[in-house]
């Protein structure tokens, strides 16, 4: 009976290992590129979300923001409030809140009250008049501001201020007594 014997090629085996090799580098290349893109990502939404808002103060005060989309906040004053249901036109100032604040209705209350805080007037067209646009409701509002130095929205959110002042069971027996 002839022997036989089996060997393996020198040839087949670096083969192999060179597919593996160039297999890891592109699993290893593609990962990377996953993670750069992650970390991109992050870091440009973070730079841009940074703040959710910017203050009535900074708007006013920064030419840059000069037809840049931009959302800020302020303190409505009611007596402003006008609305053209024909035309759907609503304008409205708001003025600046602090930034470091406690109570946010008495910061509300207190930045209408104010003889001497930054006032912005607000126009929109086309729209309806919100229910909580009122005295004292803090605005959120997304638009640019106009050369004229107008700020034209094109989205409102609106906080009313009685949503802020806790009812304390000591301030109804209070109410209650008196």
């Amino acid at each position: 009976m002839a022997e036989m014997t089996w060997e393996k090629s020198a040839i087949a085996s670096t083969d192999t290992i060179k597919a593996k090799k160039s297999e890891r580098l592109k699993f290893l290349a593609g990962g990377l590129l996953i993670v750069v893109a992650i970390v991109v990502l992050m870091a440009s939404g973070t730079a841009s979300g940074a703040r959710y808002f910017i203050s009535v103060d900074d708007v006013v005060n920064s030419p840059q923001y000069v037809g840049q989309t931009v959302r800020l906040t302020g303190s409505v004053f009611g007596e402003t409030i006008r609305y053209n249901s024909d035309d759907g036109e609503l304008s409205f100032s708001i003025a600046n809140i602090p930034d470091d604040y406690e109570d946010l209705a008495t910061a509300l209350h207190e930045a209408v009250n104010n003889p001497l805080v930054t006032t912005l007037p607000i126009h929109m067209s086309d729209t309806t008049k919100p229910d909580l646009l009122q005295h004292e409701a803090q605005a959120i509002l997304t638009g640019r501001m106009g050369e004229d130095g107008i700020f034209y929205a094109t989205e409102v959110q609106l906080k009313c201020p009685s949503r802020f002042e806790e009812d304390t069971p000591g301030s109804m027996i209070h109410l209650q007594q008196g």
